[in-house]
C-alpha cells in the first residue's frame, strides 16, 4: 500500500525531509502509550517516595506537571526511566528502560510499516537507535552544577552522526512523532533543507547538550521550524541536519524518534538489539512478541553492564580542528 504520493517522496528525496499530517489516528495510536506511561511515572513516584526523594507522589496532578514536580524535588530528570533505549554511556546493571507492549506496537504499526516499505523495502529493521523524549519547560528545568539545562534544548546534528561509521552507508529513516502537540513554542524540531546532500559533517562537544554540530558549520539561516500536531509524523534522512528549540511554554514536549533500516544493512550501534518488522521474503522472521522484545533489552543491559570498553558508541572524540 502506498502511502506517499509522487509529490511527497519527491519532495523527501529533495528536501531531506518530509512532515506528513494526520499520518496516526491519536486515540486509537497514541493515547494507549500514554496510559502505559502513565504506569510508569505512577511506580517512579512511588519509589521516589518510599525513598525520602520526593515530598509527594503528586498524583492529583496532570502527567505533565507530576512529572516535572518529580525532577524539581529530585533535582533529576529521571529520563532513562522512560525511554525504550539504553543510554550510550554508563549503563548499569540496574539502569532503568522501558520496553513496554504498547512502545512494541507501535514500533510495528502497520501503517507506519506500509510508509517504510515505500522507502526502504520490505525487508525492514526496527533500528534500536530509538528515544522517548520528555522535555521540561526550560523556567522550570533540572541544571547541572555549570548552570547548563539538562536534556534541553536539542543542539544540531544528524542521525548519522549519532551511529557509528559502519553504517554510514545503511538506508536509515527517522521517523519522528510528538505524543501531545509540539507546537514552536514547546520546542518543536528544526531543519536545514538539503543538507543531507553534503555528507556527513563534524560533530563536537557541546558541554550539558552532548555532541553536536558547531553553530558556525550550520547555515541557520536556511532553518525551517516543524511546529506538528498529535498524530504527525515527520521523516528525515540520516544526514539531514536538525535541532530542537527550545521548551517555552509550561508542559512537558513529549516526543518519539523511531528509525528503520533494510534488514541486511549494519544498524550503527549493533550492542543494541533491533528487530525484523517486517519481511516479505521471510516473515518467519519477523518479530511479533512484545515480551521477547522487552527480554532483548534486559539481556543487552546485562551483557554491556558495566563494560566501559563495549559502550563505546560514539564515532566523535572532540578532536578535529574544527572543534577548538
Amino acid at each position: 500500500m502506498n502511502i506517499l504520493t509522487p509529490e511527497q517522496l519527491s519532495k523527501f528525496e529533495l528536501e531531506g525531509y518530509l512532515v506528513i499530517r494526520d499520518f496516526f489516528d491519536p486515540a486509537a495510536d497514541l493515547d494507549p502509550i500514554i496510559e502505559e506511561y502513565a504506569g510508569v511515572l505512577d511506580r517512579l513516584a512511588d519509589r521516589l517516595f518510599a525513598t525520602g526523594e520526593i515530598k509527594s507522589t503528586y498524583e492529583e496532578e496532570d502527567f505533565s506537571e507530576r512529572l516535572i514536580r518529580i525532577c524539581e524535588d529530585t533535582g533529576k530528570i529521571h529520563a532513562q526511566s522512560f525511554d525504550f533505549s539504553l543510554p550510550q554511556r554508563s549503563i548499569q546493571a540496574d539502569t532503568p528502560i522501558w520496553s513496554g507492549p504498547a512502545v512494541f506496537n507501535l514500533l510495528r504499526h502497520p501503517h507506519l510499516l506500509d510508509l517504510m516499505e515505500q522507502l526502504i523495502g520490505g525487508e525492514i529493521y526496527s533500528n534500536p537507535i530509538q528515544h522517548a523524549r520528555l522535555k521540561l519547560p526550560e523556567a522550570r528545568a533540572v541544571r547541572d552544577d555549570q548552570g547548563e539545562i539538562l536534556q534541553g534544548a536539542t543542539q544540531w546534528h544528524q542521525d548519522n552522526g549519532v551511529a557509528l561509521p559502519e553504517a554510514d552507508a545503511t538506508d536509515m529513516i527517522t521517523v519522528w512523532l510528538p505524543l501531545w502537540d509540539a507546537p514552536i513554542e514547546s520546542g518543536c524540531l528544526e531543519v536545514i533543507p538539503r543538507s543531507h546532500r553534503d555528507g556527513i559533517v563534524d560533530h563536537c562537544p557541546l558541554g550539558a547538550a552532548g555532541f553536536g554540530i558547531p553553530d558556525k558549520l550550520i547555515e541557520k539561516q536556511q532553518a525551517v521550524s516543524l511546529p506538528m500536531e498529535r498524530g504527525d509524523v515527520l521523516l528525515l534522512h540520516r544526514r539531514t541536519c536538525h535541532s530542537s528549540l527550545p521548551n517555552l511554554s509550561n508542559r512537558v514536549r513529549w516526543s518519539f524518534d523511531l528509525r528503520y533500516n533494510p534488514t541486511d544493512q549494519p544498524s550503527g550501534r549493533d550492542a543494541f538489539p533491533g528487530f525484523v518488522a517486517r519481511s516479505r521474503t521471510h516473515p518467519e522472521t519477523e518479530l511479533h512478541d512484545p515480551a521477547a522484545w522487552a527480554t532483548s533489552w534486559l539481556q543487552a543491559r546485562a551483557k554491556l553492564s558495566g563494560d566501559a570498553e563495549a559502550q563505546k558508541f560514539n564515532r566523535w572524540d572532540g578532536n578535529r580542528e574544527v572543534c577548538a
